[in-house]
């Protein structure tokens, strides 16, 4: 008679269920991020907005975009994550589904720019750097990936709805839904999204069994924790560095081609539609290209991930033009050589923020992520003002690849982390 022996049972990390969510969270919140280069062309056929108006309205969100960040990350040590994500949630489904009555581009600034600014601020990055820091020792850098190919991937993938809703019923309706992804994923961050491990007395995830609990996050004003971060950041020169080569990441996505793709198509005969499914082809490689970016990130010197990135970013961008131009397979070539490169450059940019500044890393990232923003929203406007002027966006692609051949070399200036020996 065969005995039956008892397996125990293998129970998941809670870490794995709060990425999960927070994947999820990331990903439901992130269809306002796509909204922008679907809705300039309706915007400006049925207001007649120009195209610097309607960018200035991106600018301002991608400023606060960014702006909001370290302080969501300090607010998240004083509130919790749930409460802050809870917040942000409700921000950006109040402001995306105002914007269905707006009437004036005042309006188109206030709510598209500062509300869902905001509200989306204080989620995307930070929050992917502050969860896998906290609940993680082992796999940080591919839950970073993960966390942040949910975000930006999300934006993309969700283009060709969005573009179907505005070519269709009209872009009231896309605002509309997403209004209803943001709050779908409310139930699931109040049910399973916890603060830290040790308010649920864990360990993160690969932290050794006989290591202490670490006591939850000092309940600090944000405000000044933020301020306090970037003012001692500010001081050393890998702050600038990581800063500088940030800001002309986001200069050369969200800022450039996130927001000017599907008008730029538009000017070469390429309907909104097929120039929303590029976007979402561009999100199905990032999926790849950044996991694969965090899994590389835990294993490789960060360092010398960012000069491979910015480096093929830059030549992706050198071809974009005569790739529109021409319609045919450079165009798809773009595609998956900018769709692996999209966000890569995020899980290495974290972990050097966590290198060089210790548990202040998730903070700092916030004040590196706002500089991101704001080469977002200089790029948004200045390549709108660029086609305004000369017609087309050839010198707005030109002058980003430059750029990153820029961030490509000044990221090897960041100093390697000094080894601690035997005291």
């Amino acid at each position: 008679m065969v005995s039956m022996v008892r397996q125990p049972r293998v129970r998941v990390h809670l870490a794995w269920v709060v990425a999960a969510v927070t994947f999820l969270t990331l990903l439901g919140s992130s269809g306002f991020r796509s909204a922008p280069g679907v809705l300039i062309v309706p915007l400006e056929e049925e207001f007649g907005w120009s195209r610097t108006v309607i960018s200035a309205a991106v600018s301002v969100n991608l400023v606060l975009f960014g702006l909001a960040g370290p302080f969501a990350a300090a607010a998240m040590n004083r509130f919790g994550l749930r409460r802050v994500v809870l917040s942000a949630l409700g921000l950006v489904a109040l402001g995306s589904g105002l914007t269905v009555a707006m009437t004036a581009s005042w309006q188109l600034v206030l709510l598209w720019g500062v509300v869902v600014g905001i509200g989306t601020g204080a989620m995307a990055g930070v929050l992917a750097a502050t969860v896998a820091t906290r609940w993680f020792v082992r796999r940080r850098g591919l839950v970073v990936g993960a966390l942040t190919a949910a975000g930006a991937t999300g934006q993309l993938v969700f283009l060709p709805a969005l573009a179907a809703l505005a070519a269709g019923p009209g872009w009231r309706w896309s605002s509309l839904a997403v209004t209803l992804g943001a709050l779908a994923v409310v139930p699931l961050v109040v049910a399973f999204l916890r603060d830290s491990p040790a308010a649920v007395g864990l360990r993160p995830y690969g932290a050794p069994p006989d290591s202490p609990i670490a006591p939850p996050p000092v309940r600090a004003n944000p405000v000044g924790t933020a301020l306090a971060a970037l003012r001692d950041a500010a001081r050393t020169g890998a702050f600038w560095v990581l800063a500088g080569s940030f800001a002309i990441c986001g200069a050369t996505t969200n800022g450039l081609v996130a927001t000017h793709l599907i008008p730029a198509a538009h000017d070469h005969g390429i309907a909104g539609t097929t120039a929303a499914g590029l976007l979402a082809l561009v999100g199905v490689f990032d999926i790849a290209g950044t996991l694969a970016s965090g899994w590389l990130t835990d294993r490789v010197d960060p360092r010398r991930l960012l000069l491979w990135y910015y480096g093929l970013r830059g030549v992706s961008l050198l071809v974009l033009a005569p790739a529109l131009a021409d319609g045919g397979i450079g165009l798809v070539g773009f595609v998956v050589v900018y769709g692996l490169d999209w966000v890569a450059t995020v899980p290495p940019t974290v972990a050097l923020c966590n290198q060089v500044f210790g548990e202040r890393g998730p903070v700092v990232f916030g004040w590196v992520f706002a500089s991101h923003q704001v080469g977002a929203a200089l790029a948004a406007s200045a390549a709108g003002f660029a086609r305004t002027a000369l017609g087309d966006y050839l010198v707005a692609f030109l002058a980003a690849a430059a750029l990153c051949a820029v961030a490509a070399l000044i990221t090897q200036l960041v100093p390697r982390p000094v080894p601690v020996g035997p005291t």
